[in-house]
């Protein structure tokens, strides 16, 4: 007999709510929730083949411990023994820098990855941290710590009440949105054009969003930031721009900008003058406008650059902070909100890695140099030895993935968790599984800091944890607990020692509602089946929209939150500063040191022109990044990894649609299918990211049916943008020519004749 069952969707950034249909203890079937208060019965590709995705026959079922050099099933005790006995030495012979922690972008979709990593790190002590931000979105980190002084500040765009959208590198129609969460982004689109509103798109593809847009801008890839900068400079030069409160620097940025005017530009950018200056005046001219960037124009030299000037446009236009401009959203479970004032502000290099000498930004090393400190001696410090990854497939995620492949490979140990034996996981000493999202708990605590409606939503499991499964949660305390010296102890003490430091620093601070409270009272008052769920209530009681565990009776708790197992609607996104703001003046830096101090590299780019075509990558709407690959029902159709390229640019080479072409970069070469395409400007080629799934040793029965090729491996990890640490994917010079031969080389052997 079937049920049904919520469950908030975790893979993708929407996080839509769906109403599972359960037959036993199966997943059979998915539909939008029509009664959730954030997504409205809004579903995609992705979240209708839940159950799919949820029972893959090719999922771990238990732990896998290498014996003999082979990876082998074992208990969760003789892993748990594994992995104690494997990075316990390295830490006490190499010191906690020699243990590298890898944590991929999965863990934001899951409780587990939100609440144990930053626990994970300190019980380490290492600075060797490494995450899937410094591939696409580190640079929005960091000019919103330079901006605003807290690089988790990032304001949204409005979506339900703009009448002006700018999006620059952003295809919502296929990525569903990104530090944007909005369930439904394509339906949101057309109701802004519905009441009246204007879609721009920038960008150098013509992707579903930009055909949906009043206007289209093919700017060329890469020269994002130098297209906003002299949007800015038109606002300054014309007197468009609004005077904000809580902002100081603006007579300096315009002097800064001054250089950067649309005609200085228009040949870079190959962007008319007169359009530049037209996108300047409406976006000035719009009663409700937002400027929203992503990772087009993230993972590109200036990428940093690009990301505060996107903020730049809705400050000087005075729609920062203001309805239907770009807001600061609040969750649930945000800390606190202490008063307006003055903070600690943002600082970039406080430490740099060991071979490069790369800055450290937001706590984290660019994943690109993770090769190079494992591989890679010098007289300082001692290299990366070990590596724990926390839902991470580097090897097809990072530049150079060859490279990191046979790093990887020359580890004393290695550690992963990870429902697959991937391209990663491969190489670990020891995989331990998380179970099915089905049996797992559902919380948004990063996703509702960006989202475009305050509101607050949690699902317990669908379906009761399988026999000789181990919830993710307990997974990672047990992890913590081997890897920190505490092997053996009961993985509830790792929830009880945050929550009981957690409400210590609590019941000190003046602003908190528990101030001057005992918090082992407050300890007693908290609710929930699970250590997670009492980690979840303690946030909830102290957030924003809290009780203040009995201090507002009409506030947020866990037991509140069940009662509304649909969730609770917080209300649209209101105007929050000054609080937000964390910078040492207390106030928006317009022109903080280090954007200042880079300025003249973005002034040495006027000149430069691309001679030979360059390399942008796209999403597919049924796919995020590698995780979807091995479910039959979201392969095929569009969703293929082929190179597209403008019919021009393939005549001149002698590329034929549908034949093989071999793409040629500083990291390697691959070969794949041209789609020769007027969707794509000249002197452009475009590869989707994730793909590549052609290495022995894993277990992807679908995915290596059809592997495609690793995108990645055209970069030799060297091109990073220096503020964030971030890697360029787009923009990229390539060679391509068709592909001759019947028994072309492979891409292994390619890159190794390169080397």
């Amino acid at each position: 007999m079937s049920r049904t069952a919520l469950r908030i969707c975790p893979l993708c950034e929407a996080t839509c709510g769906l109403t599972l249909t359960i037959e036993g203890t199966r997943v059979t079937h998915a539909r939008g929730d029509r009664d959730d208060v954030f997504s409205r019965g809004f579903i995609c590709p992705k979240g209708a083949s839940f159950g799919a995705v949820d029972s893959d026959p090719d999922r771990l079922r238990a732990p896998l411990v290498r014996r003999d050099g082979e990876l082998r099933e074992a208990t969760w005790e003789e892993a748990f023994d594994a992995v104690a006995a494997g990075i316990r030495p390295v830490v006490e012979r190499h010191g906690p820098d020699s243990v590298g922690v890898v944590l991929g972008n999965p863990n934001v979709h899951t409780m587990a990855g939100a609440l144990y990593p930053a626990v994970l790190l300190a019980g380490l002590g290492t600075r060797s941290v490494f995450t899937a931000s410094t591939v696409d979105q580190m640079p929005k980190h960091v000019s919103s710590g330079l901006l605003f002084g807290d690089a988790n500040a990032i304001p949204v765009p409005d979506l339900d009440r703009t009448g002006h959208l700018l999006l620059i590198g952003a295809n919502p129609l296929e990525s569903n949105g990104s530090l944007c969460t909005a369930p439904d982004f394509p339906g949101k689109l057309k109701a802004l054009k519905a009441r009246g509103g204007t879609l721009v798109v920038i960008d150098p593809r013509r992707t579903r969003t930009a055909k949906l847009a009043d206007r289209h801008i093919a700017v060329r890839p890469g020269t994002d930031a130098l297209l906003l900068a002299a949007m800015a400079q038109v606002l300054f030069e014309e007197g468009l721009t609004e005077p904000a409160p809580h902002v100081q620097g603006a007579g300096e940025l315009a002097e800064a900008l001054r250089e950067f005017t649309p005609e200085a530009v228009a040949g870079a950018c190959d962007v008319e003058a007169g359009v530049i200056r037209a996108l300047a005046r409406d976006l000035a001219a719009a009663p409700a406008a937002a400027v929203y960037g992503r990772i087009g124009s993230c993972t590109v030299p200036h990428g940093t650059l690009a990301s505060w000037l996107v903020d730049v446009l809705n400050i000087l236009t005075g729609n920062l902070d203001r309805p239907g401009g770009a807001l600061f959203p609040q969750a649930a479970t945000d800390k606190t909100p202490r008063p307006a004032g003055p903070g600690r502000g943002f600082a970039l290099g406080r430490w740099h890695s060991r071979v490069s000498r790369h800055p450290e930004a937001k706590g984290e090393l660019p994943l690109s140099a993770l090769a190079e400190e494992i591989d890679t001696a010098t007289a300082e410090g001692e290299p990366v030895r070990a590596v724990i990854a926390v839902a991470a497939n580097p090897v097809l995620s990072a530049p150079d993935g060859d490279r990191l492949d046979k790093a990887l490979d020359s580890l004393d140990f290695m550690v992963s968790v990870d429902p697959y034996l991937n391209e990663t996981s491969r190489h670990a000493d020891v995989v331990l599984p998380p179970p099915p999202p089905s049996q797992s708990p559902h919380h948004d605590f990063a996703f509702n800091t960006l989202a475009v409606r305050n509101q607050v939503r949690y699902t317990r499991p669908a379906v009761p944890l399988e026999p000789g499964r181990m919830a993710e949660t307990e997974i990672l305390a047990r992890l913590i607990l081997a890897v920190t010296g505490m092997h053996g102890a009961d993985p509830a003490a790792v929830d009880q020692m945050v929550v009981d430091q957690t409400l210590g620093k609590a019941v000190e601070e003046p602003h908190s509602p528990v101030h001057g409270r005992d918090p082992r009272e407050l300890a007693a008052q908290l609710t929930g089946d699970t250590g997670p769920e009492r980690r979840l209530d303690m946030m909830l009681r102290l957030g924003p929209y809290g009780d203040g565990f009995g201090v507002r009776p009409d506030g947020l708790s866990l037991d509140e939150l069940l009662a509304h197992p649909h969730g609770i609607d917080l209300g649209p996104l209101e105007p929050r500063l000054p609080q937000p703001l964390k910078t040492r003046s207390g106030r928006v830096e317009l022109l903080p040191g280090p954007i200042a101090d880079d300025l003249p590299r973005l002034r040495a780019a006027l000149t430069e022109r691309p001679e030979g075509l360059v390399l942008v990558g796209r999403r597919h709407l049924r796919s995020n990044n590698s995780w979807m690959h091995n479910v039959p029902a979201l392969t095929g159709g569009s969703n293929r990894c082929t190179l597209h390229i403008h019919p021009e640019d393939a005549e001149r080479l002698g590329v034929e649609d549908g034949a093989a072409v071999r793409v040629k970069g500083a990291g390697g070469e691959v070969t794949a299918p041209a789609e020769v395409t007027d969707a794509i400007r000249r002197g452009v080629v475009s590869l989707p990211h994730g793909w590549g799934h052609n290495r022995p040793g894993t277990r992807l029965s679908h995915a290596s049916t059809d592997p495609g090729v690793n995108v990645n491996q055209l970069l030799d990890g060297r091109l990073l943008d220096p503020l964030s640490g971030n890697a360029v994917l787009n923009g990229v010079p390539v060679e391509v020519a068709p592909e001759t031969g019947p028994e072309a080389p492979s891409v292994t052997e390619k890159h190794t004749a390169l080397t």
